[in-house]
């Protein structure tokens, strides 16, 4: 089924221009990862769309996609559980949400509980 286009900015954006001298910007920036004392997470337990699966949930990141990768390695291997790095969240198979906070918490992370 084809997606509604609700204004033309969602088609995206073109330039074009004779110009040698015009510089584009695509406005894709390279973010750098803030040091983890400035990182906000936010630990989250969730079990929606899953088919009943417990997960945990880990948002807030801000940084390269790499280091989000390092990161959720180092949480699956800690608890020992599958999961996975979606959409800039990191997904770890189980409720393992106090297990997370202590390891990011000793790594300086910022957590927060979020939800019951």
């Amino acid at each position: 089924m084809a997606k509604k286009l609700n204004d033309l900015s969602a088609l995206g954006a073109f330039a074009y221009s004779t110009n040698e001298d015009v510089y584009f910007d695509n406005g894709e920036e390279t973010t750098e990862t803030l040091p983890n004392n400035k990182q906000k997470l936010e630990a989250v337990f969730s079990n929606k769309g899953r088919a009943g699966k417990i997960v945990t949930i880990i948002r807030g990141f801000v940084g390269t996609d790499d280091d989000l990768k390092a990161l959720g390695k180092l949480l699956k291997n800690k608890c020992g559980v599958g999961g996975s790095i979606k959409d800039g969240e990191i997904i770890i198979q189980g409720n393992h949400r106090d297990k997370i906070m202590d390891i990011l918490t000793k790594d300086g992370y910022k957590v927060k509980r979020v939800g019951g």
